[in-house]
């Protein structure tokens, strides 16, 4: 999908709401500044969260509770070894029925389980391109539902 500016990025997070119910694990991928925040926040307004939303940077995970559902946002730039993931006891967050949202999920590799669906986010022309994979069933079953914004060409299944 091409994301032209942020207001197609809030679109995207809002449709993304829509069918990321329950325990699933969504990576986030991509550079800095290309949209991952941006589209946390989205999707965590379209589950009606008010607050102010944060990237954790430092703190590595901020936690959320909207629509009934907790939803726990990780950033892992700043971590300087998976192990700290562990540590910080990680593994719960992830045990619970939650939506996880993980930013920079390649410097948690080995301690993180592995995501339902992957959204890669890139630079493209003067804004984004949006790529979502199912990784898993839970992922596939969320993205089977998915729908577009309106305007958005979708190739599904590498098609």
């Amino acid at each position: 999908m091409i994301l032209g500016d942020e207001h197609a990025m809030e679109v995207l997070g809002s449709r993304l709401a829509r069918v990321l119910t329950g325990a699933l694990v969504v990576y986030l991928c991509g550079d800095l500044g290309t949209g991952k925040t941006t589209l946390v926040r989205a999707i965590l307004r379209a589950l009606g969260y008010r607050g102010p939303v944060k990237s954790p940077t430092y703190t590595l995970v901020e936690i959320y509770r909207c629509a009934g559902q907790r939803v726990y946002h990780f950033d892992l730039y700043r971590l300087a070894d998976p192990e700290e993931l562990e540590f910080m006891g990680a593994r719960d967050y992830f045990g619970e029925n939650a939506l996880c949202l993980v930013e920079w999920p390649e410097r948690g590799r080995g301690s993180l389980p592995a995501a339902d669906v992957m959204v890669t986010l890139e630079y493209w022309q003067s804004g984004r391109r949006c790529h979502l994979q199912a990784v898993e069933e839970g992922g596939r079953a969320a993205l089977a539902g998915f729908q577009p914004p309106a305007g958005v060409g979708v190739r599904r299944n590498g098609a």
